[in-house]
C-alpha cells in the first residue's frame, strides 16, 4: 500500500492485512470476499472478519499491477502496487519480549505519524529516553505506564493505547473535553430547555441527530457524531446510511427547504465516525460540486516530509431535496475527527457559511489500528486533510468566523448560549450584510 505500512494478500476469495515496520510485520484484519466468482479486472469487495464491521473494496488501478483499495465509510481511496511476495519478516513469529513489544510501538509512531515537527516532539530523543527502562522483565503495567508516558505530551486524540481492560489511554488538546454519553446527555437537556424553550429536539439515529424549528423560519440540526446510529453491534457504514438518509429526508422536506431562511448546524459536542457521512450530509446542502479537501498520507517511514499523490474529494449535490440558503455551524472542542472534516467539508460551499463558537479538536486522519506483538493496539494517524490553499488545522483546529464561549461554566451557571444566540443574529441579518 502507497503509505499506511501495510501489505495486503489476497488468495482465493481471502483477504489478509499484514502491517509493517523497519522491524516487524504483524497480521491485521481479515475479510472474506462477498462476490461469487470475484476477481478478474472488477472490484471485489470484502466483508470483514475478526468482529470487525465494515467492508473493504480492492479494484483494478489506473496502471498494470496497480489497485485501489477502500474503506468503506472513509473519504477517498488508497493505491496499491503488486509485490512479488510477503516480506520476510512476514513469515516469522513475532517476538513479545517486552523490548520487541517497545520497539515496533515507537516503530509504528515514528514511520507513519506526521506531526512530531509541528508539535515540537523529537521522537528519537523519547526512544533514548524510554528504551532503557524496559527489559526482559518489564510487567504489563510497567509497559503500559511506559507507552502512556510516551504519548502524552502529543496531546493527540487520535494516538491511543489498549492494552484490555484498566490499560486504555488516549488524550486531548488542552484545554478542551473529550465527547461522551453524560457530557452528550446534560447539554442535549440544556439546549432543549434554554434554546427551544422546553420543547425536545425530533430525534432520529438513537438520538444522536436532533432537529427542531425554530422562529422566524429557522432550522436547527445537532448532531452528536456520525457514528453510533443503530442498535446492531457491528453496523458497518450502510446501516449508518441509511439512518442518516432516514433522518435527512424526514427534515430537509420539499416544504422545508423551500420555506427555510438559515439552518443551525450544531456540531459543538460530536465525537466523529464516518467522514463519508459529513459528506453525504454536505450533498443535501449545496446546488452545485464543490470542493471538500484533499487528502494525502505519509509514506516514507524516513522522510515526514514525504507523501502520497493528494487525492481531492469533493461534495457533489444529492438527488434528494436540498437546503442551499445560509448555514451556521457551531462548533467546539469537543468537535472531533468527522465532525472536523464535515466542517471542513463546507468551507468552500456556494451557500453563506459562518462558522461560530471556538476551534475543533485537530485531529482529522484516520486512524489505523496497529497490532503489538503482545496482542495489544495502537491508534496512528497519518494522514492530512487539506484546504484549497493547502493548509492543514491539525493540532490546533478548525478556527471559527465568529468566537463564542461554548459550555463554558459561566455560560451554564447565567443560562446563556452565546454561540447558538449568535447564530440566530447572523441568519436574522439580511444576506448582504456582515456578521
Amino acid at each position: 500500500m502507497d503509505g499506511y505500512g501495510t501489505v495486503l494478500a489476497v488468495h482465493h476469495g481471502r483477504l489478509r492485512e499484514y502491517q509493517t515496520t523497519a522491524v516487524s510485520c504483524l497480521r491485521g484484519m481479515s475479510g472474506r470476499s462477498t462476490d461469487e466468482g470475484g476477481g478478474g479486472s472488477r472490484a471485489v469487495r470484502f466483508a470483514l472478519s475478526d468482529d470487525e464491521a465494515g467492508t473493504l473494496t480492492v479494484g483494478p488501478g489506473p496502471r498494470p499491477a496497480r489497485a485501489s483499495f477502500q474503506v468503506h465509510g472513509s473519504a477517498g481511496d488508497r493505491g496499491l502496487r503488486r509485490i512479488g511476495a510477503l516480506p520476510a519478516a512476514c513469515t516469522r513469529p513475532a517476538s513479545d519480549d517486552p523490548r520487541a513489544v517497545f520497539d515496533v510501538f515507537w516503530r509504528s509512531l515514528d514511520e507513519n505519524y506526521p506531526f512530531f515537527a509541528a508539535k515540537g516532539i523529537d521522537w528519537s530523543a523519547v526512544r533514548d529516553r524510554y528504551r532503557p527502562e524496559v527489559h526482559a522483565g518489564t510487567t504489563d503495567d510497567e509497559l503500559f505506564a511506559v507507552f502512556r508516558k510516551m504519548i502524552e505530551p502529543l496531546h493527540d486524540a487520535h494516538v491511543s493505547i489498549d492494552g484490555g481492560p484498566g490499560r486504555r489511554f488516549g488524550t486531548s488538546r488542552p484545554g478542551t473535553t473529550l465527547p461522551g454519553p453524560d457530557l452528550d446527555r446534560d447539554v442535549t437537556a440544556y439546549i432543549q430547555e434554554r434554546d427551544l424553550g422546553g420543547r425536545p429536539l425530533r430525534t432520529f439515529a438513537r438520538g444522536r441527530i436532533g432537529f427542531a424549528d425554530l422562529p422566524g423560519d429557522l432550522g436547527y440540526l445537532r448532531l452528536s457524531g456520525f457514528s453510533g446510529w443503530t442498535d446492531e453491534r457491528h453496523p458497518g457504514y450502510a446501516a449508518h446510511r441509511a439512518e442518516l438518509d432516514r433522518a435527512l429526508d424526514a427534515v430537509l422536506t420539499p416544504e422545508r427547504t423551500r420555506g427555510m431562511r438559515g439552518l443551525i448546524i450544531d456540531l459543538r459536542i460530536n465525537g466523529g465516525g464516518y467522514d463519508a457521512l459529513g459528506l453525504r450530509l454536505a450533498s443535501r446542502l449545496t446546488g452545485r460540486t464543490h470542493f471538500a479537501y484533499t487528502k494525502r498520507a505519509r509514506n516514507d517511514p524516513a522522510d515526514p516530509s514525504r507523501h502520497t499523490e493528494p487525492r481531492p474529494v469533493y461534495v457533489r449535490p444529492a438527488a434528494a431535496p436540498r437546503f442551499t440558503g445560509p448555514v451556521a455551524v457551531l462548533t467546539g472542542g469537543s468537535t472531533i475527527s468527522a465532525g472536523e472534516t464535515f466542517t471542513q467539508a463546507l468551507m468552500d460551499r456556494p451557500g453563506r457559511t459562518v462558522r461560530i463558537g471556538e476551534p475543533t479538536q485537530g485531529v482529522f486522519s484516520d486512524v489505523m489500528g496497529r497490532t503489538l506483538p503482545n496482542g495489544w493496539t495502537v491508534g496512528v494517524p497519518n494522514e492530512e486533510f487539506l484546504t484549497s490553499s493547502g493548509r492543514t488545522f491539525d493540532g490546533a483546529g478548525v478556527p471559527p468566523h465568529l468566537s463564542e464561549p461554548v459550555f463554558t461554566e459561566a455560560e451554564f451557571a447565567h443560562r446563556r448560549d452565546s454561540a447558538f444566540d449568535r447564530a440566530l443574529t447572523v441568519l436574522r441579518r439580511r444576506p448582504d450584510s456582515r456578521p
